[in-house]
């Protein structure tokens, strides 16, 4: 496709200029129907399909299991593009903001309890997975109100090495291929436990920048408030000066608890 559905526009019929790019009206009118989220809502779907796919007949069958991993196949492919549409042809929406990430771990979250529930993944491996997601999660909304936490190119191949191995254990393999699932899943816990880790870092870090920032703002705002007051205070005369320093004083003092109060 050399463009983008006109739903993709908020349903306007709006046409993508040339070089596949919504132009500035389009772009305003972007609806919750546009291809992104809708690869975001088949991602939601897939998930009982998957869990219902791979279950089937005892959860051991060749069969049935492969047509899992072709639905967990389709579920991370549709991951790598509805992110990529959304930020070059604007289509960003409040509800793909929150329905992305919960479709990236809803579907990896089944892969990895589905895959222990049947004895074939160690419950370790998908604890410590889980363990990671909520835990970054957590730490985004915690730094949220001073900075956003980029996704890292670590990151990205955190993804890419859980989606491999999970995939490759929800596929019944023998032999040098099993052990070699081990192996891939092992790289994807270590780049999970780092990449973690390194995110707790950026977490650490910009919370403590945001909170120098507010802190050095408030005494901004508080020393143009002695400034100002300190000027009505002179042209008032001495009397009047001495009241509104005692008074310039104590909202020195509220600021600086304040700000004591935010670390």
């Amino acid at each position: 496709m050399s463009g983008v559905p006109a739903s993709a526009a908020g349903g306007s019929g709006a046409k993508p200029v040339r070089g596949g790019k919504l132009g500035t009206a389009a772009v305003n009118q972007a609806s919750l129907w546009n291809i992104a989220n809708i690869l975001t809502m088949v991602r939601l779907l897939l998930v009982p399909g998957f869990v219902l796919l791979l279950f089937h007949d005892g959860g051991y069958d060749p069969v049935w299991r492969a047509f899992a991993w072709a639905a967990f196949a389709v579920a991370m492919i549709t991951d790598l593009f509805d992110g990529h549409l959304a930020r070059a042809y604007n289509l960003v929406t409040d509800f793909g903001k929150i329905a992305d990430p919960i479709a990236d771990k809803a579907i990896m979250g089944a892969a990895l309890v589905s895959l222990s529930v049947l004895g074939d993944l160690p419950w370790w491996i998908t604890g410590v997975i889980l363990a990671r997601e909520l835990g970054i999660t957590l730490m985004r909304f915690w730094v949220i109100r001073h900075a956003v936490i980029p996704a890292s190119r670590g990151g990205k191949l955190k993804t890419l090495a859980q989606g491999t191995a999970a995939g490759m254990y929800v596929l019944v393999l023998t032999g040098p291929l099993a052990t070699l699932r081990f192996w891939v899943m092992m790289v994807a816990v270590v780049l999970t436990v780092v990449t973690g880790l390194d995110y707790v870092r950026q977490a650490v870090v910009l919370r403590r920048q945001g909170l120098a920032a507010e802190r050095a703002a408030a005494a901004e705002r508080t020393a143009e408030a002695l400034r100002a007051t300190a000027g009505t205070a002179a042209d008032a005369g001495p009397a009047a000066g001495a009241v509104a320093g005692a008074k310039d004083v104590h909202a020195a003092a509220e600021a600086r608890d304040a700000a004591e109060a935010e670390r």
